[in-house]
C-alpha cells in the first residue's frame, strides 16, 4: 500500500471516527461535571459540619474553669433541683423530673475533668475531682433525706428505669456530652440552661434513685443507680476530651520540662484509665442490648404468635450472666414443641448458645381448665338458686313482721291510730327526733281514783339547744293531741 493511501478512509469509517470522538468528548464532560458536583457536595458538607472555625478556645477554657467550683448559690441550686427531681420520681411524673433537669448545675466539674485531661492541666483535674465528689455527696444526702421523710408506697417506673443501664443510656450520655461541649466551645453566648439539660438528663435521675436506695436500704438499687451515674459521667467526660482534642486545644505549658513530662504522663494514664472502663462498659451494655433484642424477637415471633402456647412471662426469663432462657407455660408442652422452640431459638445469633429451660404446668392443660370452668359455672348456678330462695324467705319474713307489728299495735292502742304511721309522721315533722314512743299509762293521784293518760317518750339530737327543745316539745305535744284525739299528752325526755 502506498504512503498516500495509508490514511485514506472511507466515508463510513470517517463517520464512525467522528461519532467515537463525540462520545469521548461527552464522557469527558460528564466526568468533569461529576467532579464538580462531588466538589460542591464536599464543600457544602464541610461548611455545614465543620465547627472548628467557630471555636473560641480561650473563652471556652475560662468558662469551664469558672463553672468548676461548687459552693454558695450553685450548691443551693443543686439541692433545690435534687428535691424537685425526687418529688418527680416520687410522683412518677416525667414532666417534674424534666423541670428539675432545667435548673440543675451538674455540668461544671465533669467538663473540668474532660478538659483538664485533654490539655494536661493537673491542677484543674484535681479541683474538678474534688468538686465532683462534693456534688455527688451533696446530691445523695439530699435525695436520702427526701425519701427518708417521704417514703414511696411502691416502686414506680421512673425509679426502676434508673437502676440498670442499657445502650440507650450510654448513647444519651455520650451524645449529650458532645452537644454540651460543642455548644460550650461556640463563639458567643448560649443560655447556660442548654448546657445543663444535656448533663442533667443523664445524671440527676440516677443520683435521686441512688438516694432512694439508701433511704430504703436497698443496696441493689443504690449500686445499679451509681453504676449508671458513673458510666454516664465517664462518657460525658470522654466526649469532652475527644471534642477538645479534635479542636486542637493548646496543651498547658510548664516552665519545668520534667514537670511537663510528668503531668503529660499522668494525664495520659488518667485518660487510659477512663477509656478502658468506658469501652468495656459500652461493649458490655451493647452485648446485653443485643441479647434482649434477640430474646424479645424470639418471644414475639415464635411464642406469643403461637396460639397453642400459653406463655407466662416473668422478669427473670432471660439470665445473661448464666446464659439461660427460662420459659414458663400454662399447660402441657409436647417434646416436639420443645424441640421446635430450641430450633427456633438457634435462628437468633446472639442467644444461640443460651440454654433453653422449659417449665410447663402439666396440671393446667386446656381440657382441665375447661372442666374447671364448667364446675365454676355450675357452682354459680347453685349459688344463684340459693340466693333466690333466701330472698323469698326474707320477703316472707318482712311480711310476717309487718303483720305482727299491726297485731301488737291493735292490742296496745285503744284507737285506730297506727304507731308505724305515727312515728313516721313524727320523724318527718320533727327531723331532730332520734327516738319516739308513746303508750297509755294508768296513774292515781290519791291512790283511790285511777286515770288513763297518754305518755310520749322522746330523745332529741344532742346538737339541738335546750331552748329549741322546749319549743319542739310543745309543738309535738299539740300535734299528738290532734292525732290521738286526747286532751292531755305528757312528754318525757330520755
Amino acid at each position: 500500500m502506498s504512503e498516500e493511501n495509508k490514511f485514506n478512509f472511507s466515508e463510513e469509517e470517517k463517520d464512525q471516527l467522528n461519532k467515537d470522538k463525540i462520545v469521548e468528548e461527552k464522557k469527558e464532560a460528564v466526568r468533569k461535571d461529576a467532579q464538580g458536583l462531588f466538589s460542591s457536595i464536599k464543600t457544602f458538607l464541610s461548611e455545614l459540619l465543620d465547627f472548628r472555625e467557630d471555636t473560641d478556645r480561650d473563652a471556652t477554657i475560662a468558662a469551664i474553669k469558672t463553672d468548676i467550683p461548687f459552693k454558695g448559690a450553685t450548691a443551693w441550686i443543686l439541692i433545690c433541683s435534687i428535691f424537685v427531681a425526687s418529688v418527680g420520681l416520687n410522683a412518677d411524673s416525667t414532666a417534674v423530673v424534666i423541670g428539675a433537669m432545667l435548673i440543675s448545675p451538674l455540668m461544671g466539674p465533669i467538663l473540668g475533668v474532660g478538659m483538664s485531661i485533654a490539655i494536661n492541666d493537673i491542677d484543674t483535674l484535681r479541683k474538678s475531682l474534688i468538686n465532683l465528689a462534693t456534688m455527688i455527696v451533696l446530691s445523695l444526702l439530699t435525695a436520702f433525706l427526701f425519701f427518708w421523710l417521704f417514703p414511696l408506697s411502691e416502686d414506680n417506673s421512673e425509679l426502676l428505669g434508673r437502676t440498670h443501664p442499657d445502650i440507650r443510656d450510654v448513647l444519651i450520655a455520650f451524645f449529650g456530652g458532645l452537644a454540651l461541649i460543642i455548644a460550650r466551645t461556640k463563639k458567643g453566648t448560649i443560655a447556660s440552661v442548654i448546657f445543663g439539660v444535656a448533663i442533667a438528663t443523664a445524671l440527676m435521675p440516677p443520683l435521686c434513685t441512688a438516694g432512694y436506695g439508701l433511704a430504703i436500704g436497698n443496696w441493689e438499687y443504690f449500686g445499679g443507680a451509681m453504676y449508671l451515674f458513673t458510666i454516664n459521667t465517664i462518657f460525658i467526660a470522654l466526649a469532652t476530651f475527644l471534642v477538645l482534642k479534635i479542636l486542637r486545644f493548646p496543651m498547658l505549658k510548664y516552665a519545668n520540662s520534667a514537670k511537663r513530662k510528668l503531668i503529660s504522663r499522668l494525664a495520659t494514664i488518667v485518660a487510659i484509665v477512663v477509656m478502658i472502663p468506658a469501652v468495656w462498659t459500652f461493649l458490655t451494655v451493647l452485648k446485653e442490648s443485643r441479647y434482649e433484642r434477640d430474646f424479645n424477637a424470639f418471644v414475639k415471633n415464635d411464642i406469643q404468635s403461637n396460639s397453642n402456647l400459653w406463655y407466662d412471662k416473668r422478669d427473670d426469663d432471660l439470665d445473661m450472666s448464666a446464659k439461660t432462657i427460662r420459659l414458663r407455660f400454662n399447660g402441657d408442652i409436647s417434646d416436639e414443641m420443645i424441640s421446635a422452640l430450641q430450633n427456633n431459638k438457634n435462628r437468633y445469633e446472639e442467644i444461640r448458645d443460651f440454654e433453653l429451660i422449659i417449665n410447663a404446668n402439666k396440671t393446667r392443660n386446656a381440657d382441665r381448665l375447661l372442666k374447671s370452668l364448667d364446675r365454676a359455672y355450675a357452682d354459680l348456678d347453685r349459688k344463684d338458686n340459693v340466693i333466690d330462695g333466701l330472698q323469698k324467705q326474707i320477703s316472707q319474713l318482712e311480711k310476717n313482721i309487718t303483720n305482727l307489728n299491726k297485731q301488737i299495735e291493735s292490742k296496745n292502742t285503744s284507737n285506730d291510730v297506727s304507731f308505724t304511721n305515727l312515728s313516721r309522721d313524727a320523724k318527718v315533722r320533727f327531723s331532730d327526733l332520734e327516738f319516739f314512743g308513746y303508750a297509755k299509762m294508768l296513774e292515781s293521784k290519791d291512790f283511790i281514783n285511777i286515770d288513763t293518760v297518754t305518755v310520749a317518750n322522746v330523745r332529741w339530737k344532742v346538737s339541738v339547744e335546750d331552748s329549741l327543745v322546749l319549743v319542739r316539745e310543745r309543738n309535738l305535744q299539740k300535734w299528738l293531741k290532734q292525732e290521738l284525739k286526747v286532751d292531755t299528752v305528757f312528754i318525757r325526755r330520755n
